[in-house]
């Protein structure tokens, strides 16, 4: 197991190189970025940490960036989106690392900068502890946890899993504040999931974002993580991009944290966008199952009822993303609670 920032720099940008020749049919859609996201610039400085999981060797993307002006001796840990990545954190970063902190935004296996195995039994679990490894190589032992959407769930069930390495845990508009399943969303296979993601567009994650996580609204700032997901979506690697996306999707649906948050024991900051109406499997939803999901102005404070020692922020008429979408107001409120916890 190894920390290999030079390792892989041939293997990263060989397949952007390779898309040269495709870009002019691809021109009229947009950029298009190798299977491990290659093409596509980070905020800061990216590394690679080699290891083995499941019989195979992967690699996880991540940056590493040091406390700027007084250091206060703390990590801060991001765990990002099923839609969004490390790079996606980019403003909370470096509010963060200048209020002091030290800052580590990995991207997860099947995402972004990381591997895209072609098999990989994929459990909240085995992505809690791919990244415990990643903090252990970096000689981290205790975090300030901050999860967004589907790394909501992932940062409850690492603090679940850890509880003695988490000192605090944030969550931003978590996914699973609900078990869709249990409230009659229908399931679907792998196989249908993987049939979904292959038609993914840039003009279809516009408009989903657009109405989902921003209530209609829309910034140009935003294009860039359209271009992002599209240009991944689009590239040389999209059939194992797609694979890896149905396989999360199935992980998501029928991995629930929700009935487990009654454990958690370290103080926990929920920070709720409450125009946001995300559910994984409304889209095939009956009428009546689709009118009860994803209402995040009653989320939030449902299950802060149920988290211990939580803390409720609610943001009135910001979607999914609040970090994204205001993030002077958002970091503010984060920046307090982590200060005064």
């Amino acid at each position: 197991m190894s920390l290999s920032p030079t390792r892989w720099s041939l293997t990263r940008w060989l397949p952007g190189l390779l898309l040269t020749a495709a870009l002019p049919a691809l021109a009229a859609e947009g950029p298009a970025y190798g299977p491990e996201l290659q093409g596509f610039d980070y905020p800061y400085p990216l590394q690679h940490f080699a290891f083995e999981s499941q019989g195979q060797a992967l690699q996880m993307g991540y940056m590493d960036v040091p406390a700027k002006g007084t250091p206060n001796g703390r990590s801060v840990l991001l765990m990002h989106g099923k839609n969004f990545c490390g790079a996606t954190w980019d403003s909370s970063i470096k509010a963060l690392s200048d209020a002091g902190y030290r800052v580590i935004a990995a991207d997860q296996i099947g995402f972004c900068t990381s591997s895209k195995p072609e098999h990989y039994q994929y459990s909240f679990q085995q992505l809690a502890q791919n990244t415990r490894q990643l903090l252990d190589r970096l000689g981290i032992q205790q975090v300030s946890l901050l999860g967004h959407s589907t790394g909501g769930m992932l940062a409850t069930r690492y603090a679940l899993q850890y509880p003695e390495q988490v000192q605090q845990l944030a969550l931003v508009n978590p996914i699973g504040l609900e078990d869709w399943k249990a409230l009659g969303v229908p399931y679907r296979s792998v196989d249908q999931w993987y049939a979904r993601e292959l038609k993914l567009s840039a003009e279809g994650i516009r408009n989903y974002e657009r109405s989902t996580y921003y209530s209609g609204r829309w910034k140009p700032e935003f294009e860039r993580w359209v271009d992002m997901l599209a240009g991944l979506n689009q590239g040389p690697g999209h059939t194992r991009v797609a694979w890896n996306s149905a396989l999360i999707y199935d992980m998501i649906f029928t991995q629930p944290v929700y009935y487990e948050f009654k454990d958690l024991k370290m103080p926990t900051l929920l920070l709720i966008g409450t125009a946001d109406t995300t559910a994984i499997g409304s889209d095939i939803a009956p009428p009546a199952v689709k009118a009860r999901i994803g209402n995040y102005q009653v989320l939030g404070k449902q299950v802060a009822g149920l988290i211990p020692h939580s803390t409720l922020i609610e943001f009135p008429g910001l979607g999914h993303a609040p970090q994204m979408e205001e993030p002077a107001q958002f970091h503010q409120a984060l920046l307090g609670w982590l200060a005064s916890h």
